[in-house]
């Protein structure tokens, strides 16, 4: 223990009487309340300091203390040599001669189903809709490719039973398509071409509609309600987008 002058003691001697009494670090100087109480306050927290490096040394050895017990733990499990077995002593399929696969169901082929007449969905033919223009009448041409109710073409015979009798053979005929290069059969501009004519007329000499102008898409519908009249079995959307 190391002693220094803060720690003389002095003794007092009293006036009443013959007694005394010893005052230890007499030699200390006395200072103010705030320096006194600053001087507690850094020695609690020199304290405090050094219980959470204690406490921070504690977990560091308990984190290695169970690494040492897994590492162990995993080098007791890791099996031997002797404990693994051989690929040539593994049962093989091959090694059953009447071993059979069960059949998944989910991986079988679908069945060939047949058409029921007694289903409720109504089997109907279908059309493939081209559309040209003909510079010489200056009007639009409608071609037709048909199929029947099993995705079948349809033979000329057959599409004109859809076609009016009015139109059958005369303004109906099968023809060479312009760009697909097969026979299609096509409605002739020869009679809806003038049709078409008076119709736009009409519709730009009316005074009595602000908009005189037909656009693109209004005159496409003009022109497929028209051929709904020639072709009256086909259902034509007749909806313009807004």
């Amino acid at each position: 223990m190391e002693y220094t002058d803060e720690d003389a003691e002095t003794q007092i001697e009293s006036d009443d009487t013959d007694e005394a009494w010893v005052m230890s670090h007499s030699s200390r100087v006395s200072g103010p309340i705030e320096e006194i109480a600053a001087s507690m306050d850094e020695d609690e927290d020199e304290e405090a300091e050094a219980e959470a490096e204690a406490q921070a040394a504690i977990r560091a050895m308990e984190r290695l203390q169970l690494q040492d017990q897994l590492r162990a733990a995993a080098e007791d499990e890791d099996p031997d040599d002797d404990d693994i077995p051989d690929m040539d002593d593994i049962p093989d399929m091959d090694d059953y001669d009447n071993l059979e696969e069960e059949e998944d169901p989910a991986t079988l082929a679908p069945a060939a189903t047949e058409s029921n007449p007694g289903d409720k969905i109504l089997s109907v033919r279908t059309y493939d809709v081209f559309i040209t223009y003909d510079k010489y009448y200056q009007t639009p041409r409608m071609w037709l490719f048909g199929y029947d109710e099993h995705r079948r073409p349809l033979v000329s015979s057959q599409i004109f039973e859809d076609v009016s009798q009015d139109y059958a053979k005369k303004t109906v005929t099968i023809e060479t398509h312009p760009h697909l290069n097969m026979s299609l059969a096509s409605i002739h501009p020869c009679r809806h071409g003038a049709v078409m004519k008076k119709i736009i007329e009409k519709v730009a000499n009316d005074e009595s509609k602000e908009e005189t102008t037909v656009r693109v898409d209004q005159y496409l519908i003009i022109f497929l309600k028209f051929m709904s009249s020639v072709v009256p079995t086909i259902d034509y959307d007749n909806t313009i987008s807004a």
